[in-house]
């Protein structure tokens, strides 16, 4: 018995050899995640582009989330993004760059999505759903029934079905577990400034 379970453990113990896929694979998944966010608060080469928006939002208490010190904290919210998708490419001080997008993560959740529950997207086959799934189905059946009356539906979900966001937490959640997983994991070897740094500078780098 023993022997098996040598043997198993030993065929997992060789695929260590590719751990460095892991953190990869979840950098390269969250970088167009949150430079695409950072982008669309503000884009610093687009002239025409400014944070007054994201600000503005920030601070109203009626239609936006009516935060203290809006300016500040978009400003925040936007370098954090920015520069931690930069972070996140090059696999530069990942586990520190974490910090502040995991922080991001969880006043959007608090701030935006947590009234609206769990879901992004109204699926009424889940056990997450909430009241007003119902309601937000309804209002898409009655759309699609608009749509294929007046429109061409078929071209209009030839590469996929309409749905009604819902909003919730599901994707803040995710992202933040992705990223506590970086801020334990690292980088990861090799294909990251962090790793070959850390190979050089570092007495014990906890990257080999």
């Amino acid at each position: 018995m023993n022997r098996i379970v040598n043997f198993f453990h030993s065929l997992l113990e060789q695929t260590r050899q590719i751990d460095f896929l892991a953190p990869l694979l979840l950098r390269a998944y969250l970088v167009p995640v949150f430079w695409v966010a950072a982008n669309n608060k503000w884009n610093p080469f687009d002239a025409n582009s400014s944070l007054d928006n994201t600000i503005a939002w920030f601070a109203n208490p009626d239609w936006g989330l009516g935060l203290p010190f809006p300016e500040l904290m978009a400003y925040l919210a936007w370098g954090a993004e920015y520069f931690g998708a930069i972070a996140l490419l090059l696999g530069l001080a990942v586990r520190w760059m974490a910090i502040p997008l995991m922080i991001t993560m969880i006043v959007a959740a608090v701030t935006v999505h947590l009234k609206h529950g769990w879901q992004a997207i109204h699926d009424p086959m889940s056990a997450f759903a909430t009241a007003n799934t119902p309601d937000a189905i309804q209002r898409l059946d009655r759309a699609k029934e608009i749509l294929r009356e007046h429109g061409n539906y078929s071209w209009l979900t030839e590469h996929g079905n309409f749905v009604v966001l819902n909003n919730g937490i599901e994707f803040a959640a995710t992202y933040f577990v992705m990223l506590l997983a970086l801020f334990f994991l690292g980088a990861g070897r090799y294909v990251s400034i962090d790793f070959w740094f850390a190979r050089k500078y570092l007495i014990k780098p906890d990257l080999d």
